[in-house]
C-alpha cells in the first residue's frame, strides 16, 4: 500500500473518457490512496462518453489544494469544459507550483494549456491535439508515457497500464 495516507483528485464533467477516468482511480486506489471525484456540482452524475456514470462527492469550489498529493485529469470531452472553470485552472497551478502529481491523459492536455503551466515541459497527448500543446510551449513526444517532473501524461486508452503505473510511482515519491 504505497499510497496509504495519499489523497488525489479525480475532476468529472459530461462525456469524460470512462477508461481514462476509471482505470487510473482504480491503480491509485489498489495501492491506498483516497480518491475523490470532483465536478461542478456536488452530488451530480456525469456521464461518460460510454455511459459510465461518475458522481461527484465534491465541487471545484469546496475543494483545498492543500489537502491533496495529486490531481487526475481524464480525457474525451470533458477537457474542453473542465478549462472553462477558473477554480480547475487554479487547482492545476497551484498543484504545478508546488510541485505535485498532476496526471492528464489524451484531450486532458487542453486544461494545461488553459492553466499556462506547459511551456519547456516534455509532454504526450492524443496526436489530435499536438499543435495546441506546442503552441502552448510544450516538447511533444508521440511515446506512451512522458514523465516531466510531477507531470505525468499519456496518448490514449491503450497507454493506461504504463499511466498508471507512472501515476503511483510519483504518487508514492512525494
Amino acid at each position: 500500500m504505497r499510497l496509504a495516507g495519499k489523497k488525489v483528485i479525480a475532476f468529472v464533467d459530461e462525456e469524460f473518457e470512462d477508461l481514462e477516468l476509471w482505470y487510473p482511480i482504480y491503480r491509485i486506489q489498489e495501492e491506498g490512496a483516497e480518491v475523490h471525484l470532483v465536478g461542478q456540482e456536488k452530488g451530480k452524475k456525469y456521464i461518460g462518453k460510454y455511459g459510465v456514470p461518475a458522481e461527484a462527492q465534491f465541487s471545484y469550489e469546496e475543494i483545498d489544494g492543500e489537502n491533496y498529493d495529486g490531481i487526475l485529469v481524464p480525457g474525451g470531452w470533458a477537457p474542453d469544459k473542465l478549462r472553462r472553470y477558473p477554480k480547475v485552472l487554479t487547482l492545476i497551478s497551484e498543484f504545478h507550483e508546488q510541485k505535485k502529481v498532476i496526471g492528464q491523459i489524451c484531450h486532458a492536455g487542453w486544461v494545461l494549456i488553459s492553466a499556462k503551466i506547459l511551456n519547456g515541459v516534455t509532454v504526450t497527448s492524443t496526436p489530435g491535439i499536438r499543435d495546441d500543446m506546442e503552441n502552448a510551449g510544450a516538447i511533444w513526444k508521440d511515446e506512451p508515457v512522458v514523465v516531466d517532473g510531477h507531470i505525468i501524461s499519456a496518448r490514449r486508452p491503450p497507454d493506461l497500464p504504463p499511466y498508471g503505473k507512472a501515476l503511483v510511482d510519483a504518487l508514492a515519491k512525494k
